[in-house]
C-alpha cells in the first residue's frame, strides 16, 4: 500500500468502525424507535431494526470496503478483482435484503414507496446490482472483452464511485426522515440523545464518505526505488 493512501484509508476504516457503533446503539438502546403504531407481528419491529443495519453496515460500509480493495489487498490484480467482486456481492444481497424489510410490513411496497429516500434507494440499489453483473460477467470472460473493459473502464469507476456517493446521500435522507417523523409523532426532545445519535450517524456517513471516495481516487505514489531508479536511467 502506498504511503500516501495509507493514512486515509485508516482513517475511513475509523469512520467505518464509528458508523457501525452509532447504527447498533441506536437500534438496541432506542427500540421503541422502530415499534410500529399498529403492531400486528413481532416481525415488523424486526424488520424495522434490519432495515437501517443492513443498509449502513450491510450496503454502505462493506461496499466501501469493496472500493478500497485495490489499495489494500495484497496479490495479483485478478485476485483483488474477485475480492472486489465478492464483497460487491456481499453488499448487493444486503442491499435488496434491506430493500425488501422495508417493503414487507402490512401496508405492502406501495404505501412504503412514496418519499424521496425510498425513490432514491429503489434507484441505488437497481444501479448498483446492473453494475455488479456487467463485472461479474467482465471478470469471467476476460480475455474476449478485454478491449471493451478498457473501454468501459472509466465508466466503470465513475458508476462506482457515484452509486456510493448516492447510497450515502439515500441513508442521509432516510435518517433525515426517520429523525422529523420521531420528533414530531413521537415526541422525541431535539436535543436528546436519540436526536445526538442520529445525527452524529449522519456526521459520520458523511465522513466516511468522503474519505472512501478521496483515497479511491486518489494517485498511488511509487516506491522511492522506482523513482531512484527512473532518475539515474534519465
Amino acid at each position: 500500500m502506498s504511503s500516501s493512501i495509507f493514512p486515509l484509508v485508516v482513517f475511513a476504516r475509523i469512520s467505518a468502525v464509528l458508523v457501525a457503533a452509532l447504527v447498533l446503539i441506536w437500534a438496541l438502546f432506542f427500540k421503541t424507535s422502530f415499534i410500529p403504531h399498529s403492531p400486528s407481528s413481532p416481525d415488523n419491529f424486526i424488520y424495522a431494526v434490519l432495515h437501517p443495519l443492513l443498509m449502513v453496515i450491510g450496503f454502505i460500509i462493506i461496499s466501501g470496503e469493496a472500493i478500497l480493495v485495490h489499495r489494500w489487498v495484497p496479490g495479483s490484480r485478478n485476485m483483488k478483482k474477485l475480492v472486489h467482486l465478492g464483497m460487491q456481492g456481499v453488499a448487493l444481497a444486503s442491499g435488496v435484503f434491506g430493500i425488501w424489510t422495508k417493503f414487507h410490513g402490512e401496508d405492502g411496497v406501495v404505501a412504503n414507496f412514496y418519499s424521496l429516500h425510498s425513490w432514491m434507494g429503489l434507484s441505488c440499489v437497481s444501479l448498483f446490482a446492473i453494475e455488479w453483473v456487467m463485472g461479474f460477467m467482465s471478470f469471467w470472460h476476460r480475455g474476449e472483452m478485454r478491449r471493451v473493459r478498457m473501454k468501459m473502464l472509466p465508466w466503470h469507476v465513475f458508476l462506482g464511485l457515484y452509486t456510493y456517493s448516492l447510497a450515502v446521500a439515500t441513508a442521509e435522507t432516510g435518517l433525515l426522515e426517520k429523525l422529523t417523523f420521531m420528533q414530531t409523532k413521537r415526541n422525541v426532545p431535539k436535543r436528546g440523545s436519540e436526536s445526538i445519535v442520529v445525527n452524529g450517524l449522519g456526521l459520520g456517513l458523511a465522513l466516511l464518505g468522503g474519505l472512501v471516495i478521496l483515497a479511491a481516487i486518489s494517485p498511488k505514489t511509487p516506491p522511492i526505488h522506482n523513482l531512484s531508479t527512473k532518475s539515474n536511467l534519465l
